[in-house]
């Protein structure tokens, strides 16, 4: 009898798409040289039913969707309530967490740091298939850890980590990082689709069933994504960004998928001797402290997650001498610049058509809600007519394309950020003014369309 042979499969390594042959471009994404060759083992009757793991949550039991308990998980403390706040409230038992970022921002040391707190509650596993354990004893000493209860590995093979897991029962464990663990059965190397996709599978499915918290890292390509199929991003419970440089001393924690909470949410940590500080007041790091207020900057109340945050939006307007205007932004979408500009003006007869335009938002957070329109607008108006905006006033609201302040969510709990940080003044649409009741001492100027709004900043 012959033997049946492996079959073939080529997956892109940006959608995850499966392909019977392979072609230059991607038919699913449009992606071009991500197919790569991916041999699935054919497994027999007898090691399916042996696996002990029907492939599902629910174990293959059919359920009326009524019968089935809405008792809530009880969640764990990570020991840092920055990371708490970011995953919805602390730690799922069973969840699988996928933490991406550039080389060196800190994230081993986020994770050693959580594995020495967790670890003198129940046991803990780090599994390093990048360094040597004195390497990570080093570090455990360098950041001040008690390394009692921290039990660590060095290894690479999927199957050694799971039999390791199986013995030791963790109640958390780490695997630094995925792309470096590989299956024997398949012949690719380690870090290629098919062994990233297979030993993320597996090492997810102990979890489930096992209960057991799995944080997994992962390497980050050149354009900042988690190198590896995008599939990875899908077989996890949540996916966690370092989105700081590692050359800044703040670095910021976005969850960007959540099954246990928000998406969006944002921690903000400082980086120490000791390792990652928690920044309780994430405000008072992106406003300047100035005396005297300066043309080109305004300050913007927004919101990342279910927290609000006041940071300082920057604009400079020069004028250009080459017969081509530059519009830069930093932490804002440049499209978005360009249709601001055009309704700047079309309806305020705000014209910089021969001027250089760069906006930054303060501190590297990047801010992608439309809040932030009438906050940039202001930046750029006080920057072209050199007049600084009062010191105590903050600003948000959406600007359509026909020149009105459209509201934005959860006004009245950015009134009171701002409020909470000493803000006097607060510019926002007439819509979020309308009964509101403001704190005491704070004044609100609602406006409707964006030329009333210059008209009111200029009177203050």
């Amino acid at each position: 009898m012959s033997k049946a042979k492996n079959k073939t499969h080529y997956v892109c390594s940006d959608c995850g798409s499966s392909q019977t042959k392979w072609v230059g471009q991607c038919p699913d994404c449009g992606a071009w040289n991500t197919l790569t060759e991916f041999k699935v083992p054919k497994a027999t009757p007898a090691q399916r039913s042996s696996s002990g793991y029907s492939g599902t949550a629910g174990g293959g039991d059919v359920m009326e969707l009524d019968a089935v308990s809405m008792q809530e998980v009880p969640r764990h403390e990570s020991g840092l309530s920055e990371l708490d706040r970011v995953l919805g409230g602390g730690l799922v038992p069973g969840s699988a967490i996928l933490i991406g970022g550039e080389p060196g921002i800190g994230k081993s040391t986020l994770l050693l740091q959580v594995l020495a707190a967790v670890g003198a509650k129940e046991p803990v596993l780090y599994v390093t298939g990048e360094e040597s354990l004195q390497q990570v004893a080093m570090r455990a000493n360098r950041l001040g850890l008690d390394p009692k209860g921290l039990k660590c590995m060095a290894e690479t093979s999927v199957d050694t980590i799971l039999n390791s897991a199986v013995q030791q029962r963790p109640g958390l464990m780490v695997v630094d990082s995925i792309q470096t663990v590989f299956a024997e059965e398949i012949s690719s190397a380690p870090g290629s689709v098919s062994q990233v996709r297979e030993c993320a599978a597996r090492l997810t499915r102990f979890a489930k069933q096992s209960g057991c918290i799995l944080f997994l890292v992962g390497h980050v390509t050149k354009e900042g994504s988690i190198a590896g199929p995008r599939v990875l991003e899908h077989m996890v419970d949540t996916v966690l960004y370092f989105e700081s440089d590692s050359g800044s001393r703040y670095r910021m924690l976005r969850a960007v998928k959540n099954r246990f909470g928000a998406v969006n949410e944002l921690g903000v940590f400082a980086m120490g001797d000791t390792g990652l500080v928690e920044v309780s007041n994430p405000s008072a790091i992106f406003l300047s402290q100035r005396e005297q207020p300066v043309p080109g900057s305004a300050v913007l109340v927004t919101r990342e997650g279910t927290r609000p945050l006041l940071v300082e939006v920057q604009a400079l307007v020069d004028e250009n001498r080459y017969g081509n205007p530059r519009r830069i932004a930093v932490g804002l979408e440049s499209n978005r610049l360009l249709l601001l500009l055009a309704v700047m003006h079309r309806h305020a007869g705000v014209q910089v058509q021969d001027q250089d335009v760069f906006v930054n938002v303060v501190g590297g957070l990047r801010i992608q809600e439309t809040a932030a329109d009438l906050c940039l607008m202001l930046s750029i108006w006080s920057s072209l007519r050199a007049r600084p905006l009062p010191i105590d006033m903050a600003a948000f609201g959406e600007v359509g394309l026909s020149g009105e302040l459209r509201p934005v969510p959860n006004g009245e709990e950015r009134v009171r950020a701002a409020a909470s940080q000493g803000f006097r003044s607060i510019l926002l649409p007439r819509a979020n003014a309308r009964g509101l009741k403001p704190p005491k001492g704070v004044k609100l100027i609602g406006c409707e369309r964006i030329a009333a709004a210059f008209e009111a900043v200029a009177e203050a």
